[in-house]
């Protein structure tokens, strides 16, 4: 199979007075159809810091500005500072104008989606641009945290059409907001509180399309994984698939 893992491993507290390991995976796939993987992956678990871009404008486009944006987080938790919120958001909008810049003058505009965490304390902070989602596993059951930037999302806003028959409209894959596109994006942020057993997953919508309300009880994070990641390309595999899970 056409997929790589990165295995991280990090201490850090998520309650006052109380330490624990913070686990993360990371898979991605190409997926049956498509030559090229436009999806990047971030897994640093040491920087408390993870992320998935999942790129559009094809070949030498869409992975390249999913890398650049990747490569801004990445530069970010490799210098001494301290991280916030609003470095991820400075990172992130200075990915916006470099890919901006790239493809000013060409015939096709690229672009990426972004969802990306950063853990301060015992809380989660995501932020994200597009439709690559991040969901909270609790209890057995997936919780969508984000809310995508697509037309369909407007419909189904609006009332105009179910939730229901939302995945399958024939623009569900046309999204209102990404990184690169024009000079400024507005990137969404939620904090949200991580509690000891919850597994948060970032996602490409390569992943999201198939995934289902309730999961089965795995003894493991990568076999959970590996189990997200076979069951999207067993149902869809269309596109690039790719995730990470951060377990506290």
């Amino acid at each position: 199979m056409n997929f790589f893992r990165i295995f991280g491993r990090g201490q850090g507290p998520i309650a006052e007075g109380t330490a624990a390991a913070i686990e993360s995976v990371s898979l991605t796939h190409v997926g049956h159809v498509r030559a090229v993987n436009e999806d990047r992956v971030l897994n640093l678990p040491e920087a408390k810091l993870w992320a998935i871009a999942d790129g559009m404008g094809g070949h030498q486009s869409g992975d390249v500005a999913a890398q650049i944006a990747i490569d801004a987080l990445g530069n970010l938790a490799s210098s001494e500072q301290t991280m916030c919120g609003d470095d991820i958001l400075a990172a992130l909008q200075s990915a916006n104008t470099l890919i901006y810049a790239r493809y000013a003058d060409a015939e096709r505009r690229s672009g990426t989606t972004i969802v990306a965490a950063l853990l301060i304390n015992d809380r989660l902070e995501i932020f994200w641009a597009g439709d690559s989602r991040a969901y909270r596993l609790r209890a057995g059951m997936w919780h969508l945290l984000t809310r995508d930037h697509s037309v369909v999302q407007e419909m189904v806003d609006a009332g105009a059409l179910p939730p229901s028959a939302a995945a399958n409209h024939p623009k569900s894959n046309v999204i209102t907001r990404a990184l690169g596109v024009d000079r400024e994006v507005a990137i969404e942020r939620l904090m949200t509180p991580l509690v000891a057993g919850d597994i948060i997953m970032l996602c490409s919508d390569g992943v999201s399309r198939t995934l289902g309300k309730d999961t089965i009880g795995l003894p493991s994070l990568d076999l959970l994984a590996q189990s997200l990641l076979d069951q999207a390309l067993v149902r869809d595999g269309s596109d690039n698939a790719s995730l990470v899970l951060i377990k506290a």
